[in-house]
C-alpha cells in the first residue's frame, strides 16, 4: 500500500489543528513516514487521533504539545524522536511523552481495582508523577476523542472507558474550568454508564425543544431591546443545557423533569464588569427576580475561578427563565479553560496559596500562548513551581496513600493503621528492602513487613533520627508509650538521658534545674517526658549548660579596673570583660565548644586561654591565682572549634567509611583519626579530632554516631 495515499499521517498533517507545527518539522515527519522500515500502525484509529489534535487546537496547544500527542500514538515515529528538528522543544516533548506513559500506569491502577473507590487518590497520584502539567490537556483531549468513538467498542470495554472518564477525566476538566470538554465528557460517560436514564432525559429534552427554543427567542428579543435602550452593548444568546447536568439537578433538588426552571436559559455577554451589574439591573427591572436563585460568582468566584452572574426571573407568560451574565473574557475562560485554579486539595489558606502558585502556569499556558516571544520556554521557566509538597505512595493492592513530603515507610505503616505501625519491622519499596528512614517518592509501591507483637521503638520519636515525618504518626507512637506503666517510662527516660549526659560530660549536673525549665514537677517526670519524646535529651543537656553558665558568672572574680569595659578582640570568637588588646586562644586541656559555660585565665606570656567552666586545670589555676580568672563570653561564630571524640564499635567492614560519611553529612570536619584494636575481641576504638561549629552540632553528631550499626559508645573526650 502506498503510504502517501493512505488515510494516515499525510492527511493528518493537512488538518487545521496541526497548523502549530513548523514546516521543517512537518517535512521531517513525512520523510520518516515514507521509510518502509518505520511501523505505521497508530495506537488509536486515525479518526480518533485526528479528533484528539482538533481538541488540543481548541485549547491553543503549542507545537510541543501537538507533536507529543502525535508521537505518543505513533510509536514508530516516537522511536525516531532524535531525528526530528525539534530544537529547544526536544526536552519538553520528551517530558510530555514520559508524562503520558506515567498516566497509563494510573489508568492500569484504575482498571485493576474497584473503579471510582479511589478516584481522588488516583487523580492526585497522576499530578504528582508527571513533571509537565501540559500532559493533562493531552489526556483530556485523547479521552474525549475515544469517548466519541466508543460506540464501536464491545460493551465491557465501552463501560470501562466511560467509568475512567467519569472518575478521572471529567473531574480534572471541571477543576481546570475547561467547560467545553467537561460537559461532553460527562454526557458521554453518562450515556454509556446509564443508557436508559440518558435516553429518557434526552427524549424529554427533545420533545420540548421546539417550544423551548421559541420561548427563548422571545426572551432574547425583549432583553436585547431593553439593553439597547440603556446603551449597553451586549450579545444575547440561548444557553444549551447538557443532559448530565439536568440529571444532577434533578437528583440534587429531588425534582421531576417538568419542575426544572433552568431548562429555559439565556446568556448575556458584555464588555466589562460594570456592564455585568448594569445588565443585572435591567433584567431585574424587566422581570420579577427569584431571590433564592441569585449567585454572584464575580464577587465570589468558584474554586476553579469560574466567574459569572446567575439569576432566575419570572419571564414572559409567567414562566421561569435563568439568565447568566458575564464579560467576553469570562466566557472565553469558562469555555476554553483559561481559568486554571486547580484546587483538589483541602486544607488551610496557606496550602491553597502554595498550590495556586504551582498551577498559575496553567493559566498562562492556556491563554494566548502564541503571543509570547518564546512560548517554547514557558514550561522550562516554571519548572520550580511544579515541586509537590505531598507524596502519593501505593499499597500492594494499589491504594493511594496521601503522605507529607519526606514521609518514610514507617509513616506509611501508621497511615494504613496504628497497629501496622506498631508492628512494623521493615519495609519493601518497589520490591526492594529499604531502611525505615527511606524517603518515599510519589508512585512508590510500599509493602510493610510486620512482626506478631506490637513493639514500637522510642528512638522513632527523635526527629533527628529521621524515622517519622508526620506529626500524626509521632503522636501514635507517643500514645503507645503513654499506656506503659510509669516505672518503665522512668527507666527508659533515664537511660536515654544518661547516655546523652555521659557523651557531653554532664553526669554530675542537677537535673531538677532542667525539670523546672520543662515544667516537670520532679526528675522522674522529666525522665517520662524524655521517654515519650515530649522533650529531647539534647534539649535537657542544653538547658543544663545554660543554667551552669548563668549560675557561675557572678562568682567569678573580676580584675579591678577604674572603668569596666568590654572589648571584642577583632574577629575573635570571644568577648573578654575588662581586658583589651590581648591574644585569646582555646585551652588544649578541655577544648571548649561554642555554647558551653567558659571562663578565661590571663597567662603571663600567652594572653587569655579559654577553659570549660568545669575544667580541672582551670580549678587548679584559679585556686593559685584567682585574680587572673576573667569572665569570657562566646561572641560571633568563627570558622569552627576543635574537639576530641571517642568511638567504640565492633570492627566491621566499612565502619570507618560510614563514620566519615556521617561526619561529612553533618557538615563537620575530620582533622585526625587514631585507631586501636582491642586484642581478640573483634572491637575497635577510634579517637577522632573534629572541627564543629557549635555545641548543638556536636550533640547531634554524637547522637547519630552512637546510632550507627555496631557502635556501642560515642562520646566527647576531655
Amino acid at each position: 500500500m502506498n503510504r502517501s495515499s493512505s488515510l494516515g499521517l499525510d492527511a493528518l498533517l493537512q488538518r487545521p489543528s496541526t497548523s502549530a507545527l513548523a514546516a521543517p518539522l512537518r517535512q521531517a515527519l513525512l520523510e520518516l513516514w515514507q521509510q518502509p522500515d518505520i511501523p505505521t500502525e497508530p495506537r488509536l484509529p486515525w479518526p480518533v487521533l485526528g479528533d484528539t489534535l482538533d481538541a488540543l487546537a481548541l485549547l491553543s496547544a503549542d507545537e510541543a504539545v501537538i507533536i507529543a500527542a502525535l508521537l505518543f500514538d505513533l510509536p514508530g515515529l516516537r522511536a525516531q524522536l532524535a531525528a526530528l528538528p525539534l530544537g529547544a522543544s526536544a526536552a519538553a516533548v520528551n517530558g510530555l511523552l514520559e508524562g503520558q506513559d506515567a498516566a497509563d500506569q494510573v489508568w492500569a491502577l484504575h482498571a485493576g481495582r474497584d473503579a471510582g473507590r479511589n478516584s481522588e487518590g488516583l487523580r492526585r497520584l497522576l499530578l504528582s508523577i508527571i513533571h509537565d502539567l501540559r500532559v493533562v490537556p493531552i489526556l483530556l483531549s485523547r479521552q474525549l476523542a475515544c469517548m466519541r468513538a466508543a460506540d464501536k467498542l464491545p460493551d465491557a470495554q465501552r463501560r470501562a472507558l466511560a467509568q475512567l472518564t467519569r472518575d478521572i477525566h471529567a473531574p480534572l476538566a471541571n477543576r481546570l474550568g475547561i467547560w467545553q470538554l467537561k460537559w461532553e465528557l460527562e454526557d458521554l460517560a453518562f450515556r454509556f454508564l446509564d443508557p436508559e436514564t440518558y435516553r429518557h432525559i434526552a427524549r424529554e429534552v427533545d420533545e420540548t425543544r421546539i417550544a423551548r427554543e421559541r420561548y427563548v427567542e422571545t426572551v432574547k428579543k425583549k432583553l436585547s431591546a431593553a439593553l439597547a435602550e440603556q446603551g449597553i452593548a451586549a450579545e444575547v444568546s440561548g444557553r444549551p443545557k447538557h443532559i448530565y447536568s439536568i440529571w444532577r439537578k434533578m437528583q440534587k433538588k429531588q425534582l421531576a423533569f417538568e419542575q426544572l426552571y433552568d431548562l429555559r436559559a439565556v446568556r448575556v455577554m458584555v464588555d466589562d464588569v460594570g456592564a455585568c451589574y448594569a445588565t443585572l439591573g435591567v433584567v431585574h427591572a424587566l422581570w420579577t427576580p427569584i431571590p433564592s436563585e441569585f449567585d454572584d460568582y464575580i464577587a465570589r468566584p468558584k474554586a476553579n475561578d469560574y466567574r459569572s452572574l446567575h439569576t432566575a426571573v419570572i419571564g414572559p407568560e409567567g414562566r421561569t427563565i435563568e439568565v447568566q451574565i458575564r464579560t467576553h473574557e469570562m466566557h472565553a475562560q469558562a469555555e476554553l479553560g483559561v481559568a486554571a485554579h486547580w484546587k483538589y486539595k483541602e486544607g488551610g489558606k496557606g496550602a491553597e496559596k502554595a498550590f495556586d502558585r504551582k498551577i498559575t502556569w496553567m493559566r498562562q499556558l492556556l491563554e494566548q500562548a502564541q503571543d509570547a516571544a518564546h512560548p517554547e520556554d514557558l514550561a522550562g521557566a516554571l519548572d520550580a513551581e511544579l515541586i509537590e509538597d505531598r507524596v502519593y505512595a501505593l499499597s500492594p493492592k494499589g491504594e493511594v496513600m496521601d503522605l507529607p513530603a519526606g514521609a518514610t515507610p514507617l509513616d506509611f505503616a501508621y497511615h494504613v493503621h496504628t497497629m501496622v505501625g506498631h508492628r512494623c519491622r521493615g519495609a519493601k519499596v518497589n520490591g526492594r528492602i529499604v531502611p525505615l528512614t527511606y524517603r518515599l517518592r510519589s508512585g512508590d509501591r510500599v509493602e510493610i513487613l510486620t512482626g506478631k507483637e506490637a513493639d514500637p521503638r522510642r528512638d522513632w520519636l527523635l526527629a533527628s533520627n529521621g524515622y517519622l515525618a508526620s506529626n500524626r504518626s509521632r503522636e501514635k507512637v507517643r500514645g503507645w508509650f503513654h499506656k506503659l506503666d510509669r516505672a518503665r517510662n522512668v527507666q527508659a527516660g533515664r537511660e536515654l538521658l544518661d547516655k546523652e549526659l555521659k557523651r557531653l560530660g554532664l553526669q554530675q549536673a542537677d537535673l531538677m534545674v532542667a525539670a523546672k525549665k520543662f515544667h516537670a514537677d520532679s526528675v522522674e517526670d522529666l525522665y517520662i517526658q524524655v521517654a515519650l519524646g515530649d522533650t529531647g535529651p539534647s534539649q535537657v543537656s542544653r538547658a543544663l549548660l545554660e543554667a551552669e553558665r548563668a549560675a557561675s558568672q557572678p562568682a567569678v572574680p573580676v580584675m579591678p579596673r577604674p572603668t569596666a569595659r568590654r572589648d571584642s578582640l577583632g574577629k575573635s570568637d570571644f568577648t573578654v570583660q575588662g581586658v583589651g588588646n590581648l591574644l585569646v586562644q582555646l585551652a588544649r586541656c578541655c577544648q571548649p565548644v561554642a555554647g558551653e559555660p567558659i571562663a578565661g585565665y590571663l597567662t603571663q606570656s600567652r594572653g587569655v586561654t579559654v577553659h570549660r567552666m568545669d575544667c580541672a586545670a582551670l580549678a587548679r589555676l584559679s585556686g593559685a591565682h584567682p585574680e587572673r580568672v576573667l569572665p569570657v563570653e562566646w561572641g560571633r561564630a568563627g570558622s569552627g572549634y576543635e574537639v576530641d571524640v571517642l568511638v567504640r564499635a565492633a570492627d566491621r567492614r566499612w565502619l570507618l567509611k560510614d563514620i566519615t560519611n556521617l561526619i561529612a553529612q553533618e557538615d563537620a570536619y575530620v582533622l585526625n583519626i587514631n585507631s586501636d584494636n582491642v586484642r581478640d575481641s573483634g572491637r575497635i576504638q577510634l579517637r577522632l579530632r573534629l572541627k564543629v561549629s557549635d555545641y548543638g552540632q556536636l550533640s547531634t553528631l554524637l547522637g547519630k554516631l552512637d546510632a550507627l550499626p555496631g557502635v556501642s559508645e560515642a562520646r566527647r573526650l576531655g
